[in-house]
């Protein structure tokens, strides 16, 4: 692992939504790769699986599976202060930036296979 957090500090909620963003994304890319195709179709796919209005469907998903330890994060990563961009709805955003965050954290404490068992409940199953 490599973060080192003293006196159990964690990053902030946005924060590890930037790291959950690259990792979500990374996770839709293995897949498709694994799945094979032209590198544009894949592109194509990657992006419409990773946008806004998808991860928040993809929060939906799992949220009845998460525990209440999770809940706190997604809850305090979706009212987390922050300016969604113009083109994006609000409430996508937020509910985006919490599923982000949740991957995040199950990341840097170490929680690997439920960052795993998170993700593959989180995408749709026709796309794996």
């Amino acid at each position: 692992m490599i973060f080192n957090f003293e006196h159990n500090a964690l990053p902030g909620s946005l924060e590890l939504a930037y790291l959950g963003d690259s990792l979500y994304d990374l996770y839709v890319r293995e897949h498709l790769i694994a799945k094979g195709g032209r590198v544009r179709a894949m592109h194509r796919q990657a992006i419409s699986l990773v946008c806004a209005h998808a991860q928040a469907e993809a929060l939906s998903r799992v949220a009845d599976a998460l525990t209440d330890a999770e809940k706190d994060v997604v809850r305090r990563a979706r009212n987390a202060h922050q300016s969604p961009p113009k083109n994006a709805d609000p409430g996508d955003y937020h509910h985006a930036t919490a599923l982000e965050a949740l991957i995040g954290w199950l990341y840097v404490t170490g929680q690997r296979d439920r960052m795993n068992e998170i993700l593959k409940m989180a995408l749709p199953e026709d796309n794996f």
